[in-house]
């Protein structure tokens, strides 16, 4: 009887092609939607991510307890590359690099500005982060002999200067003391952020350790990158009991506002997709609706043969749920087959490429989901279908059989 009630209800959603296509169209397109929304907003903030892991911060950071809190020249760990061959130790490091930083004007013959200098061994950086990946002009610490620098493609523009040009450091000794040096520009690299590109110049920590008359196995900042993501806790959790005396932040830590702007994306997200399944709801309720008023009489007669109530509305419920599968189904496909497409291509963006980079976000966007989140939307179609069928399902088993049978349809 259960398998009949399967064939039974299958049969029914063809008996009116054109509305049931019509309703599993919509839904097909309010999946697709769904979905791909879903991947690409997870692909949007995945790379944001990415670039702030691989670019900018990497998964953790240590600096002198203080050094955060002051950004002053003085707070340095002393011996930080004995620590760093320590922690290069660690199983779960993959690579590390320590830097000394400081804050100083940097001018051109034009203008100047203020920006972070930070001094990094080149070979030792390209380990931990794709900064040379990034160089658009110029190359990376090469074609100029002495004191070269990278700086970001925003900087430059606002520095009106170009690949050797000579720009000049006005920086804080140890002492107080405020000296300056020249440095030629090696490279110009170019980030989804232009707020780092403005902020951030690099040159090699042999040169900024001498203009800040500190010691070369002093520093400011170790960055560390993992070998996977998930082993940041459990690092953590090492490190800072090996080396409680200083300051150890993962990334999430250092930049609080991407964390929380990462879970309100994933808050909206199902937002977007719960309003979908909500307006398609109302119109699974409505053409359910339909069906029981058109199947009046034949539903008043499979109850005077005998058709008790319980598979009355399990008829009923089966039809929605496979009119949901249906268009649920199509509507995944249809959605992973773009996201397969896109992820090769990205999309380009390019139009708001100004207003993106000044939030961090890069202007092509590679669309990515996981079969955790495709199985999520799935379970939420069926849930949907079968919410939706209970107020039609209730209509029908609430019919009078006796007169149902009068109703001439």
């Amino acid at each position: 009887m259960k398998t009949m009630i399967w064939s039974v209800s299958w049969r029914n959603i063809w008996r009116n092609r054109t509305r049931s296509l019509v309703i599993i169209i919509a839904i097909t397109l309010g999946v697709f939607a769904g979905v791909y929304t879903i991947a690409f907003m997870f692909g949007w903030v995945n790379q944001r991510i990415k670039a702030v892991i691989n670019t900018e911060i990497s998964h953790i950071q240590i600096h002198q307890s203080q050094y955060l809190e002051t950004n002053e020249v003085h707070d340095y760990i002393p011996d930080i590359i004995s620590l760093q061959n320590e922690i290069k130790n660690f199983p779960e490091v993959k690579a590390i690099s320590s830097r000394v930083i400081a804050t100083c004007m940097i001018a051109s013959a034009e203008t100047g500005a203020g920006v972070q200098l930070v001094g990094i061994d080149p070979e030792n950086e390209k380990q931990v982060t794709n900064l040379y990946t990034k160089v658009i002009d110029g190359a990376y610490f090469e074609g100029v002999k002495s004191n070269p620098i990278v700086i970001g493609a925003k900087l430059a523009e606002k520095l009106k200067v170009k690949v050797r040009s000579k720009i000049v450091v006005t920086i804080t000794e140890m002492d107080g003391t405020i000296t300056g040096g020249a440095f030629r520009v090696a490279g110009i690299y170019k980030t989804a952020n232009s707020a780092y590109d403005e902020m951030k110049a690099f040159v090699k920590v042999d040169d900024l350790c001498n203009l800040l008359k500190i010691n070369e196995k002093a520093g400011h900042e170790i960055a560390i990158l993992l070998n996977e993501n998930k082993l940041e806790d459990q690092v953590l959790t090492k490190l800072k009991s090996s080396y409680s005396d200083y300051q150890i932040l993962k990334w999430t830590e250092i930049l609080p506002d991407m964390k929380m702007m990462t879970e309100s994306m994933n808050l909206m997200m199902y937002i977007f997709v719960g309003i979908i399944l909500l307006a398609l709801g109302f119109g699974i309720v409505n053409t359910m609706l339909m069906v029981i008023l058109e199947r009046v009489k034949e539903l008043g007669m499979l109850m005077a043969v005998g058709m008790n109530k319980i598979r009355v509305f399990s008829m009923i419920v089966l039809e929605t749920i496979f009119l949901s599968l249906t268009g649920g189904v199509f509507g995944i496909l249809l959605a992973l087959i773009l996201t397969a497409l896109t992820a090769k291509t990205g999309l380009n963006l390019s139009i708001w490429a100004d207003g993106l980079n000044s939030l961090g976000f890069d202007a092509i966007i590679y669309p990515e989901i996981g079969f955790k989140d495709v199985l999520v939307v799935a379970l939420l179609v069926v849930l949907t279908g079968i919410i939706s069928a209970i107020y039609p399902a209730r209509k029908a088993i609430h019919l009078n059989p006796a007169e149902a049978l009068r109703i001439d349809m």
